[in-house]
């Protein structure tokens, strides 16, 4: 199923010749992934939410990235990654939020602004994470195109993170101890445990708390293996907090939320997206969940546990 981290940047005359024969439309979209076009429209919302709707729109342009970065790394296919960039295209490309930035020169120091503004958290549990999640989407997204690290984007993306306010931010369970994020088989396997067992511990309440776990918990295993193990350890506090917090269950007064229907889709597969509406993408989870799941599952060794996730998998996607 995956092919570990394989990016689309191949040269113009292999384009030419991986789409031949292809309509206009599918060329087209090919070229999106070719070209990296999600993930510049991606950072492109980032860089704009906290003018918009920080949190909502936040989302947006982190789930772009990702969904880029889940067609890529695991090889989706021509049909399936088509159709997800078509649903982009459809909802979120043509708006206020993903339109260009005025021409200016990259910036110098770009990563390490927006490193120093998620190391002002200092183990503060900001809204489930999410300083450390766009964090390091944003970091990731300034490697793949540097050109696009100018200083009105890197700007408007260290406001955002700066936006993110305390959330639970109770003291974390001494018994709460995740293994070094720079290992990566370790740190994954303990983040997937930790989402299985959340999966289970809130069934009919939605199951957000077991998707930020992965998502959480996965931006920063990336971190340490893009280099920034500094980054990412100075979020070790705030993500035991999280970990602790899962680990309560539901609590009085919490929402329940039906759960999904089962179904043996996964978003590895092209009839997943067919069979989804047009207008049925939410603020972003939907693509976000899955390639943390993908990406920490590629990293794990542990077979039973990815027979466990493979088996509750239909609950979060």
């Amino acid at each position: 199923m995956i092919n570990r981290r394989q990016f689309a940047a191949g040269s113009t005359a292999g384009l030419a010749l991986a789409t031949a024969g292809l309509d206009r439309f599918a060329v087209a979209e090919e070229q999106s992934l070719s070209d990296k076009r999600l993930v510049a429209l991606g950072v492109n919302a980032l860089a704009r939410a906290p003018q918009q709707s920080y949190f909502a729109d936040g989302h947006r342009g982190a789930s772009m990235i990702s969904a880029h970065l889940m067609c890529v790394d695991n090889e989706l296919g021509e049909s399936t990654s088509n159709r997800i960039v078509a649903l982009f295209d459809q909802n979120w490309a043509p708006s206020k939020l993903c339109k260009p930035f005025p021409q200016a020169e990259p910036i110098d120091g770009a990563e390490e602004r927006i490193g120093k503004a998620l190391a002002k958290g200092n183990g503060v549990l900001r809204e489930v994470g999410h300083d450390a999640i766009f964090a390091m989407h944003a970091i990731k997204a300034f490697r793949m195109l540097p050109d696009l690290a100018t200083e009105e984007r890197v700007s408007g993306i260290c406001d955002l993170i700066g936006a993110f306010k305390p959330w639970r931010d109770s003291a974390p369970s001494e018994e709460v101890a995740p293994p070094p994020f720079s290992d990566s088989v370790a740190a994954s396997e303990y983040i997937l445990k930790e989402a299985s067992e959340s999966i289970d511990r809130f069934k009919g309440y939605g199951q957000g708390f077991a998707g930020h776990m992965l998502t959480f918990g996965q931006s920063l295993v990336e971190l340490a293996a893009m280099g920034d193990v500094e980054w990412a350890e100075g979020c070790r506090t705030a993500f035991r907090k999280y970990v602790t917090v899962t680990r309560l269950g539901p609590q009085s007064g919490d929402r329940k939320i039906k759960d999904h229907s089962f179904t043996e889709l996964r978003p590895d597969e092209f009839e997943y997206w067919n069979n989804r509406g047009d207008k049925t993408l939410g603020i972003g989870h939907v693509f976000k969940y899955p390639y943390a799941f993908y990406d920490l599952l590629a990293r794990a060794k542990d077979p039973d546990l990815q027979k466990e996730l493979d088996a509750k998998a239909w609950n979060l996607f």
